[in-house]
């Protein structure tokens, strides 16, 4: 029989195999207006260690003894739902299962014959539009900035850094955690520089990598990153707050930035967005940036890891940073 992922216990700092359960569980068996979908692949992103807590957010946590829901894609089986025909490949969001039962409107069917279905679950998927929202509408980038991206390597990074490049800014900086993503970024992605954070000061490393300052800050990481771009901003800077990848394991509350009374001399804005209260930016994201991806003007890669056993590995991998660009879980 298939196996979901159910959470078994809620972490305390960061997530261990324990804190996971693995659960048999029949096909299920499509009803009317239903579809039965055989996973290809699961995303493995971080929001979901923070629906691994019992705190009140803007997605309600996972429940114990419950499967994590998460996105997937994958090929309708069975179907008696008009808008899932057999067949198809379909993204949706009820992952972390081998086997998912769609509704009409709970899946989209995707083509797959110029891109491969994971790149949904990426450069095409939620990842992406996050980099296109919080790149053109939170921080609203113009042509000529200077644009900083932390945790540059992952799905959302890689993304908004070769936006940035292509929507006409005048300088691209990425972070990473190690030389290999470092030498990535400024090669097969076209950044024009890029800093390991594990090298030295990440402040001291921003002023030399951009020393005429910076406009637009894409914050994925949070903590000493978010200090040194707040440091670093030009008048009328503006950053896009995603994550803080660098706080999600914490115990205990850590200091947070202690410049913030740069925000008021010049005139800066840092704004915190959900990619989900915008997906009405979806249609213009495709439009735009499915031609980038087939055309390799928009260059993506994945890590995979294989079987759903591998799945909570996986998630612990992303804050190791073991993770290039999307982790993904090959069923």
């Amino acid at each position: 029989m298939p196996y979901e992922v159910h959470l078994a216990a809620r972490p305390k700092g960061e997530p261990r195999e324990s804190d996971f359960a693995f659960v048999e569980v029949p096909v299920p068996e499509p009803g009317e207006g239903q579809a039965v979908v055989r996973n290809l692949a699961m995303s493995v992103d971080p929001y979901m260690r923070g629906r691994m807590n019992a705190v009140r957010s803007y997605a309600p946590p996972y429940e114990l003894g419950q499967v994590m829901y998460g996105g997937a894609v994958g090929v309708v089986e069975r179907s008696t739902a008009a808008g899932l025909p057999e067949g198809a490949t379909v993204l949706h969001n009820a992952g972390w299962r081998e086997y998912a039962l769609l509704g009409e409107g709970e899946g989209r069917v995707v083509e797959v014959s110029a891109v491969p279905a994971t790149a949904y679950l990426g450069a095409l998927g939620m990842p992406g539009l996050t980099a296109y929202v919080g790149l053109l509408d939170i921080a609203a980038m113009r042509e000529g900035d200077v644009v900083f991206v932390s945790g540059a390597a992952g799905a959302v990074g890689t993304m908004a850094g070769q936006l940035a490049r292509l929507k006409g800014a005048s300088r691209v900086i990425g972070s990473a955690g190690s030389a290999e993503k470092v030498a990535w970024l400024t090669g097969e992605l076209g950044f024009d520089a890029a800093l390991n954070y594990k090298d030295g000061p990440v402040a001291e490393q921003l002023a030399e990598a951009a020393p005429d300052g910076i406009d637009v800050y894409f914050d994925n990481v949070g903590g000493e990153h978010l200090q040194a771009a707040i440091g670093a901003m030009n008048e009328g800077g503006r950053a896009a707050e995603c994550g803080m990848i660098s706080q999600y394991n914490n115990t205990e509350p850590k200091p947070g930035p202690n410049n913030l009374g740069l925000i008021v001399g010049r005139r800066l804005t840092l704004r915190g967005f959900i990619v989900s209260d915008h997906n009405d930016r979806a249609p213009d994201f495709y439009r735009e940036v499915v031609p980038w991806v087939a055309d390799g003007s928009i260059v993506f890669r994945e890590t995979f890891s294989d079987g759903i056993h591998s799945a909570p590995k996986a998630l612990m991998g992303l804050f190791r940073g073991a993770n290039v660009g999307k982790m993904v879980v090959r069923l």
